[in-house]
This record gives C-alpha cells, sequence and structure tokens, in this order.
C-alpha cells in the first residue's frame, strides 16, 4: 500500500529520471509496467470502450469544462474553490480538484486560414491538434482567450503556409492516456490509426506534421514506423517559420517552462531561441525541471504538483508578466502556482509575428 501511493499513484512517469541516472534508467516505465499487470476485464473493456468512442470522450470534455466554467462564473472563484476542495476530499481524490485556472471547453472546428503572403514556394504542412488541446481552451484569466488551433493556423498563414487539417480529427489520437495507464496494445493501436491518417494526410510524406502538444508529439515519435517528418510546434516555429516571418520583440519579462518531452527531444536551445525573439527578458526558473502535473496527476493527487512547483513563484521576478509552456495540462499547474497565466509558447509567436513586407 505504501509503494502504491509513491510508487505508482504520485510518480509522474516522465522519464526525465533516466537522463540523470548513469545506467539511463527510466523508472517510469517500471511504474507503467507494473499498471498494466494491474489491468483487470473490466478495465480493458472501459479503456478500449473509450478508445472506440474518441470523438464521444473529447465532446464530454468539451462539455464538462464549459458546465464547470459557468459553474465558475456563477460562483466566483472564492466559493468554487471551497466547494472543489470539499468534494475532492469527500471522494478520496476520485473526483478531480478544481483550480480557478482550469481550462474552459476546447474548440474542435478548426479553420485554417489563406496564406498571408505568396513565396513562390509549395509551402504546405499537415497540422494534427491534440484531443488534450482540441478539448481544453483557455481559462478565464488567460491572457488570451483564443483557441490554441486558432492560433497555430494564424502563424502559419502568416509565414505563407496552407494548412492541412487531417479527417477524421475528432477520432484521432495518440494513444498516450493509454500507454501511461498500462494498456500498451490500445495505444498501439491508436497510435497506428493516427501515423495512416497522417500519411494521407502528408501526402506519404510530402508536406511535414506538426503537433501543437509536447507530450503528443513525443509519443508520435517513439510509435511510428513509416518515419515520416513529425515536428512539435515550438522546433516547427524554429527551423521553418522565424526567418519566414517579421517578428517584432515585445519589451517584457516572461517566464519559460520547458517540458519533459521538449527536454527528452533535445529542443531546449530551440526553445530560448524563440522565447528570446519574441520578449525583451526571458526566466527560466532554475528550481524547476517536471512540473509534476502529469496528465491528469495534477488533478487527482495534485501534492505532486506543489511539490514540483514549489520553488517556481520565488523564482519569477515582479516584472515577470507571462508564462509560456507547450502542454495545455502542465499549463494549469504552472498558472495555479504562479499566478500567471501559463499558455502555448506560440500565442506569443503569433502576437508579435507579421507576415514579411506587411
Amino acid at each position: 500500500k505504501d509503494y502504491d501511493y509513491a510508487g505508482n499513484a504520485t510518480r509522474a512517469t516522465d522519464g526525465l529520471c533516466a537522463m540523470s541516472c548513469p545506467l539511463n534508467i527510466n523508472t517510469g516505465d517500471n511504474t507503467k509496467y507494473l499498471r498494466s499487470q494491474a489491468i483487470t476485464p473490466t478495465t480493458r473493456k472501459v479503456a478500449r470502450l473509450l478508445a472506440r468512442n474518441m470523438n464521444g470522450v473529447t465532446g464530454v470534455m468539451r462539455v464538462g469544462l464549459g458546465a464547470v466554467d459557468g459553474v465558475h462564473g456563477f460562483f466566483g472563484s472564492r466559493i468554487m474553490n471551497s466547494l472543489a476542495k470539499g468534494a475532492h476530499n469527500v471522494s478520496r481524490s476520485n473526483i478531480p480538484l478544481w483550480n480557478s485556472w482550469m481550462p474552459s471547453k476546447g474548440s474542435h472546428k478548426i479553420k485554417p486560414l489563406p496564406p498571408m503572403q505568396r513565396t513562390g514556394e509549395d509551402l504546405k504542412v499537415v497540422y494534427f491538434p491534440s484531443c488534450i488541446s482540441r478539448s481544453m481552451g483557455p481559462a478565464r484569466k488567460d491572457r488570451d482567450q483564443r483557441p490554441l488551433n486558432e492560433v497555430m493556423c494564424s502563424i502559419l498563414a502568416k509565414a505563407g503556409y496552407e494548412v492541412i487539417i487531417p479527417s477524421g480529427l475528432d477520432k484521432l489520437c495518440c494513444g498516450m492516456p493509454w500507454e501511461s495507464k498500462g494498456f500498451f496494445d490500445i495505444a498501439d493501436e491508436k497510435s497506428a490509426e493516427l501515423e495512416r491518417v497522417l500519411i494521407k494526410a502528408s501526402q506519404n510524406g510530402r508536406y511535414p506534421i506538426v503537433c501543437d502538444t509536447s507530450p503528443c508529439l513525443y509519443r508520435m515519435k517513439r510509435s511510428f514506423k513509416s518515419g515520416i517528418e513529425l515536428h512539435e510546434s515550438v522546433e516547427f516555429v524554429h527551423d521553418f517559420l522565424l526567418h519566414r516571418l517579421d517578428i517584432r520583440k515585445v519589451l517584457e519579462t516572461i517566464a519559460v517552462h520547458v517540458t519533459c518531452s521538449s527536454i527528452k527531444m533535445q529542443l531546449s536551445d530551440k526553445f530560448k531561441a524563440v522565447a528570446e525573439a519574441c520578449a525583451e527578458k526571458v526566466i527560466f526558473p532554475d528550481d524547476v525541471h517536471c512540473c509534476g502535473f502529469a496528465g491528469d496527476k495534477g488533478f487527482t493527487y495534485p501534492e505532486l504538483n506543489n511539490s514540483a512547483l514549489a520553488g517556481l513563484k520565488s523564482s519569477l521576478t515582479d516584472d515577470c508578466t507571462a508564462g509560456y509552456s507547450n502542454s495545455r495540462t502542465c499549463e494549469i499547474g504552472l498558472s495555479a502556482h504562479s499566478g500567471l497565466s501559463y499558455q502555448s509558447l506560440m500565442y506569443l509567436v503569433d502576437r508579435c509575428a507579421n507576415p514579411l513586407g506587411k
């Protein structure tokens, strides 16, 4: 029982431990294996049902988040926080813990914009918005109230790209939620389904593919077999867009959190380059590594998130105006523990970016 809490329930399974270990041992993989051994016929049946009805799952998430956001608006943060803590404690952590930075409902209706500049090149990109970004929108206090997919389409259009949206988007997922719970075969089925769709959308890899959520992209890179070109959003901006955009730096101090998956994909330097191209001063808090939100753990075991981000607020200067990252769930915890709006770095890029010559 003691190990289950310390080694399973509050284990992030982000894998950063392997980067510090001289033997490259990833204890997160062992935790996921132990979870797989605890699967029952009933839990497998439920997991498979959810996987086969992904459009319904994301739809229910949007409805639920919209309803909770409406209740928040009616009662206000103080009463809502008290009600949420009571429900969380009475349910023994089965009811997720709400905080004032919880997202509103996301948007699954994606409307690409026509390219805003003509370069004479065949600039096309396949954009895959993750199921998390399709389900979770901005929080009430977030600086920019647009859904992330609208921001992504704006940046790509400004750079002169034609955006291709994969067909059947509502049912697609990289499989990470199932992998983290130990349902490895179901996770691989979802990844394979997504890969088939992206191969077709990219015309067998002719066009690059960009995903707006770092952990999802990392899962895709590990599980796909075809070798098609996959890019995380910050990486794509750095490698393909910065030289195609007129970036006008904002005279502000911002904070940046590089997610565990981005660190493992060795994208920290590209995060730094993109952030510093857009803001006068950029803070990378020294005492913050994994944020500890770990997908859904920040809702059910908030003490994990509390511990991981204990040093965040003291690492930020008084003139820091906002924070940026590239994973929606991570941003919830970062906002709650800093008191600042944390959103995808794409929001800052879009704010600073203009088409060349405009």
